[in-house]
């Protein structure tokens, strides 16, 4: 039930979940997926949507995400490690959000937060975006426009 208006709730939505750089590649996150769908499972929702950061869209920021999220390897399984894991534990891609957060700051906020110039207009590569940031050096602003891609794990209400 919505604690605010009292509605009843049909789904539940992930927010985050992180890794610590250093235990990346250790299944980790197979296993906080696998705890986020029983625990929606345990309160009784037979649905759980996950807008997702495919973790290697920063390798092919000029790649849109749409193709990007449709690349699959030999096995059928997505490219992107974190949609495979998704996939493996039985999510099923539903749609890109083109624009899922936005970021937008002076020129001297993106040269403080990156150490990158910002000195042209025009889109500019940042280590580890998804896509590349819009420099506009006439308007002294930049702003970065990240997609994601949303995933929808059905799952069995626990005791089914």
């Amino acid at each position: 039930i919505d604690r605010l208006s009292g509605a009843e709730t049909n789904v539940v939505s992930a927010l985050e979940i992180c890794v610590r750089p250093d235990r990346r590649g250790t299944g980790l996150s197979a296993l906080m997926l696998d705890a986020m769908r029983r625990a929606t499972a345990e309160q009784g929702y037979d649905t759980l949507i996950a807008p997702v950061r495919p973790n290697g869209k920063h390798t092919r920021p000029d790649l849109p995400m749409t193709e990007y999220a449709a690349q699959v390897r030999a096995d059928g399984l997505p490219v992107d490690p974190w949609l495979r894991v998704h996939v493996r534990a039985g999510g099923r891609i539903e749609r890109v959000a083109p624009r899922s957060m936005t970021i937008a700051g002076t020129l001297a906020d993106w040269r403080r937060w990156t150490g990158l110039p910002f000195d042209v207009s025009g889109s500019v590569r940042v280590p580890d975006a998804l896509v590349p940031v819009h420099c506009d050096v006439t308007h002294d602003q930049a702003v970065y426009v990240e997609p994601n891609v949303w995933v929808r794990h059905r799952l069995s209400p626990a005791g089914d």
